[in-house]
């Protein structure tokens, strides 16, 4: 028995972005693209860390206690 593949239509991004990159590429273009789309997710991360550590009230002594802790594991 063989699975057949699941067939996702592809959202509105993901067609603009094939339609913007469907030229070719440098190594150098291909390594800039991906370094602005590695930081705009970065940012995204942060923003959601730091709206996490704000909501909770996470302070910079508890970071230190944790990092300070023996933490085994069996």
């Amino acid at each position: 028995m063989t699975k057949q593949p699941i067939s996702v239509p592809l959202n509105d991004v993901q067609l603009m972005l094939l339609r913007l990159f469907s030229r070719q590429m440098n190594d150098q273009e291909i390594e800039s693209l991906r370094a602005v789309l590695m930081n705009h997710y970065e940012s995204l991360l942060q923003k959601e860390v730091n709206a996490v550590i704000e909501s909770k009230v996470i302070t910079r002594d508890h970071f230190d206690a944790q990092l300070n802790s023996q933490q085994r594991t069996k």
